[in-house]
């Protein structure tokens, strides 16, 4: 049975599969997962206001909040902390140094992970090189032709999926790089000047055709990312529904 003819059995028996999507921001992770999933129903929490998001609910307000209170509710729940407390750039000598001048940040990981745990529902929680996530997964952008690399890191909580293979980065991102430019097949979809992406070009790169709001689509991740976690879940799923593979 190919890989298509499971998906639709699996989606037949689920739908309407009810995702939670915490700290949505404009719903990158959403807009995969429902291509993935087909006809189900998403719910986006975030801190701030988020007039973009495509999902079919939005909550304003705490999502480790939420997820305590909710969680137990879905069927499938993603999580991507700000990471903004967790990458390398914020820890040992760049802590001390944000903190001496009153630049703080909060650790998210830790509670984020109790609170999903604690729902007994699938999961999976993102972040980025550094964090302190279990490295499940790690995607890329060259893993599905994209022109942003943004490697990101999943961990999984009940279930489990292969790691797909890496390619090799085809060049360099473009922009300017400690006084030097390079051209590259890649745009640096982070920051502002020195060859940053512009708006259009995050857009086309990571495939967000919903949003103009520059700072938000530079944290977003590609729905293509999601998309493949939301149909290896349903994969995964197939063993313990009778489904042939």
């Amino acid at each position: 049975m190919t890989h298509r003819l499971v998906l639709g059995r699996l989606l037949a028996l689920l739908e309407p599969l009810r995702v939670l999507d915490a700290f949505c921001c404009i719903g990158g992770a959403t807009t995969g997962y429902r291509r993935a999933f087909g006809n189900c129903h998403i719910t986006g929490v975030d801190i701030q206001a988020q007039p973009d998001y495509p999902g079919d609910a939005f909550h304003q307000g705490d999502a480790i909040e939420y997820i305590r209170a909710h969680g137990h509710e879905y069927d499938f729940i993603h999580a991507s902390p700000p990471c903004q407390g967790e990458g390398a750039p914020t820890k040992g000598t760049n802590r001390a140094r944000n903190a001496a001048i009153g630049r703080t940040y909060p650790r998210l990981i830790a509670p984020t992970r109790a609170a999903l745990e604690a729902t007994g529902r699938p999961f999976v929680m993102e972040n980025v090189p550094g964090s302190e996530v279990r490295k499940d997964l790690r995607l890329c952008g060259e893993q599905f032709g994209l022109a942003v690399l943004m490697h990101r890191y999943f961990e999984l909580g009940g279930w489990t999926a292969p790691q797909p293979a890496h390619p090799k980065h085809r060049g360099y991102v473009r922009g300017w790089r400690h006084g030097v430019y390079r051209d590259g097949p890649y745009v640096a979809a982070y920051g502002e000047g020195g060859g940053k992406a512009t708006v259009d070009e995050i857009r086309a790169a990571k495939g967000i055709d919903w949003s103009t709001d520059h700072l938000r689509l530079r944290e977003a991740l590609p729905p293509a990312y999601t998309q493949w976690i939301g149909a290896a879940f349903l994969a995964s799923l197939a063993p313990a529904l009778g489904v042939a593979a």
